[in-house]
Order: structure tokens, then C-alpha cells, then sequence
């Protein structure tokens, strides 16, 4: 049966390679949302939303030796709807190693970094984020080190330019340089992480300019006994995409102790520096304000979900003239196993801006966060949460929300995992 599926999978070439590294797998996540709130109404109609969303992976990979190799085919959408179904490549790369430690991946890849912030594979989105990349590296004796590049267009033609716009990700072209070391017998990690990345705006023959920004920073990471401590530092500069220049930066930290295998206690401060002279005129008026530098941190292509509060209010929406204040987000939360299959989780966010705002308070509001995820069978986990935000006017002039300004979200979700085939690489 093992040799039939092998060979339906990927041919007679599967089943010669049989127990010699070839291996098949999949996920299916589908997820139901209801939201209320929090948003301004469209023509008067109600502020709610309910709908499924479902995203499959199919992946086959192969591995002996010098070469590992993997495929996987990717397709999301919301139940019923046409419109937003996809048929993508998620991942398609083929991996070179030395027994010394060196490595070339090439093709289409997950890049995560740390904690996710900056470089993360945003797996609770229902595209899964990948990048086309060249990436070297050296992994050993504790050391890791990872020089990434790419560059992206829209058509391989003479004819066609050099200006690109959408695409898998927004960049024209991409360096990133990332180190971490593992210092034996202290639990403690560090990483450095410098990237560049150039953007492309305007029109095909209009504005082809590609305007570069960096990222630099830190991530730190201590493990004594009980504890885990986590901070970070990044600086975000150069130009967007219009040409503004870019002084950006923003730091976090966040400490978690374990008094037992069951039970974990946690907090920790994220601060995400803003636009100065934001301005927050009364409804129906314009408050336009002329920036010349960009202040507004943006952690382009991390994981945005696990940070900032699980409604992902900052990320998703934006402000009402398009630049952003910052953010603040002081919050506390604690962890429970009662028994192995099952994990609660429950915080409380304080949410603010960083800026100082003409016409308001800097208090965005407070967030209660519930999860809970039961492992249902080996490769089936079963997860469900509700959040709760109880916003501010200040919130209300920000985002135009309903006056209300009570935001309710809650969720349920299967995530299945099977593994078809397991070959030992």
C-alpha cells in the first residue's frame, strides 16, 4: 500500500528512492471567525462578519547525503466563495550541504528568524508566507549564520523592464544577513539581523525607481532553570516606496517563569515608535499633516499574529490618514496544562499609542485573550479562543470604530498534520 501511494505521489522514481530519505505530508487547517465590532459600518449596514476559511499543504521532499529537496502546493479560500480561492507553490527548493556545515538553499522558501518579528512564516494567515531566495549559510559548534538574497520580476523578457509590482512578496530585491550563537553552558542565545530591502513605486515607465530600507537589530534570549527571558532591539531606516526617509525603531521584552512542568506565568512590553504631529480631527473632517520623515515601525515580514494582541487590530486596519502613531502593548497571561492533550491560555493587553496625539489620550484600549488547543489524536489538534477589546475614543478617532467601541472576536479551528510517508534521510 506504502509503494502504491509512493508512486501515485511522484512515480516510479519515488518507489526506487523507497526508505532512502523520501518523505510525504500534508496539513489542513480550517478555521470559523465571527467578529463583532470595531470597525465603521459600510452604508449604515450592521459591524459583523462570520465566515470559514480553509488552507491545504501538500508537501513531498527527498533527502540523501548532500541533497534535500522539497515541494509543497498550497490552496486557501473561504468556504463558498470563488473569489478568494488559490492555487499557489508554497515551497519548491533544492538544498546543497557539507559535512562541515555549509549549506545553499535555492528556490522557494519559509524564512523564519528568532521570534518571528521581522522574519516569520505568519502560519496562522491562511497563505503561508514564502520567499524566492538564494540562501548560503554555515550551522556549527553553536554558530548560524545565513546570508539570504533575492530578486523578483514580473516577466522574464528583454522587453518587459525592471519594474515590479505584487508578486509573492512586495520587495524588488532582498540582502539579509542573520547570526546566532548558542553560548554553551549559560542558555543564553544571541542574534544579529541586518537586511535590506528595496521597494518599487508608481507606474511602469512613470517611476521605476527602487528606493532601498534596512532593518538592524538584536534578539536575545536567556533560559535559566525555570526561567525564559526574551528581548529585542531593531532600527528600521533609508526610504519607503514615495521616497520619505525612514527613522524607525522598536524594542520589546518579555519574561516567562515555569513553577512546574503544568503551569507558566508571563509578561512583557512591546514599544513600536510613530508618526509625530499625528493628528485626530473630529469625524468628517480632513486632518492632513505633512511628514517628512517616516517614524512609524513596520516589522514587514514576521509573523504579526503572535504579537500586539491575537485581534491583530494594527496590522489588519488601518489609521484614518494612513500614517500610524505606534504602539505600546503592556500585557500579562498565564499558561495551563491540566493534562498533556490540553493547554489553556489566557492575557490581558494594555494597548496605547507611542506618540503624543494632538486632539486625544495616547490609550487605545484593553484586550481579555482566551485560548484553549486539545490534542484530539497524534497529527489532530483542535483549537478554539474569544477575545474581548473594550476600545477608547481614542480608538474611535483612530480607526472610525463603531461608538460602541466594544470588539468581540472568537474562533474555532482544526489543524491536521498527517505524515503519508517518513523515509530516514
Amino acid at each position: 500500500m506504502k509503494r502504491l501511494l509512493c508512486a501515485l505521489l511522484a512515480g516510479s522514481a519515488c518507489v526506487a528512492a523507497w526508505g532512502q530519505g523520501l518523505s510525504a505530508d500534508a496539513n489542513f487547517l480550517t478555521r470559523g471567525e465571527i467578529r463583532s465590532g470595531g470597525l465603521s459600518a459600510v452604508e449604515g449596514g450592521p459591524d459583523f462578519a462570520a465566515f470559514i476559511l480553509e488552507r491545504t499543504l501538500i508537501g513531498v521532499g527527498y533527502g540523501q547525503d548532500a541533497l534535500s529537496v522539497r515541494v509543497t502546493a498550497q490552496h486557501s479560500g473561504v468556504w463558498g466563495s470563488s473569489e478568494t480561492d488559490a492555487f499557489t507553490l508554497n515551497e519548491a527548493w533544492v538544498r546543497l550541504s557539507s559535512k562541515k556545515g555549509f549549506f545553499a538553499q535555492l528556490g522557494r522558501q519559509n524564512i523564519s528568524y528568532d521570534d518571528q518579528r521581522i522574519f516569520g512564516t505568519d502560519d496562522w494567515a491562511m497563505t503561508a508566507r514564502s520567499h524566492d531566495a538564494l540562501k548560503l549559510g554555515y550551522e556549527g559548534h553553536g554558530h548560524r549564520v545565513h546570508l539570504v538574497g533575492g530578486y523578483n520580476q514580473n516577466i522574464a523578457n528583454n522587453q518587459g523592464g525592471s519594474f515590479f509590482s505584487g508578486g509573492i512578496q512586495p520587495y524588488k530585491s532582498l540582502a539579509a544577513l542573520w547570526y546566532h550563537y548558542d553560548i554553551p553552558h549559560t542558555g543564553l542565545g544571541v542574534s544579529l539581523l541586518a537586511m535590506d530591502a528595496g521597494m518599487q513605486s508608481g507606474e511602469k515607465g512613470v517611476d521605476e525607481a527602487t528606493r532601498h530600507q534596512q532593518i538592524v537589530g538584536t534578539y536575545l534570549s536567556w533560559k535559566p532553570a525555570k526561567w525564559n527571558l526574551e528581548a529585542a532591539y531593531y532600527r528600521q531606516m533609508g526610504m519607503d516606496e514615495s521616497g520619505l526617509p525612514i527613522e524607525a525603531w522598536m524594542t520589546s521584552g518579555k519574561v516567562e517563569f515555569s513553577p512546574s512542568a503544568s503551569v507558566s506565568i508571563y509578561g512583557g512590553y512591546d514599544f513600536l515608535s510613530g508618526d509625530k504631529y499625528f493628528a485626530t480631527p473630529p469625524k468628517g473632517q480632513l486632518g492632513i499633516v505633512r511628514h517628512d520623515v517616516l517614524r512609524g515601525f513596520s516589522s514587514l515580514y514576521g509573523s504579526h499574529h503572535k504579537f500586539y494582541g491575537a485581534m491583530d487590530f494594527f496590522y489588519v486596519t488601518t489609521y484614518v490618514n494612513g500614517f500610524t502613531p505606534g504602539l505600546q502593548n503592556s500585557f500579562l497571561g498565564a499558561r495551563w496544562r491540566p493534562v498533556e492533550s490540553l493547554a489553556l491560555d489566557a492575557s490581558f493587553h494594555y494597548l496605547a499609542t507611542a506618540t503624543k496625539l494632538e486632539n486625544t489620550g495616547q490609550t487605545l484600549g484593553y484586550e481579555a485573550e482566551f485560548s484553549a488547543f486539545w490534542q484530539v489524536l497524534k497529527d489532530v489538534r483542535l483549537g478554539l479562543g474569544y477575545s474581548f477589546m473594550k476600545g477608547s475614543q481614542t480608538m474611535v478617532k483612530l480607526k472610525r470604530t463603531d461608538d460602541r467601541r466594544q470588539l468581540q472576536w472568537a474562533w474555532l479551528m482544526l489543524n491536521a498534520t498527517p505524515s503519508f510517508l517518513n523515509g530516514k534521510h
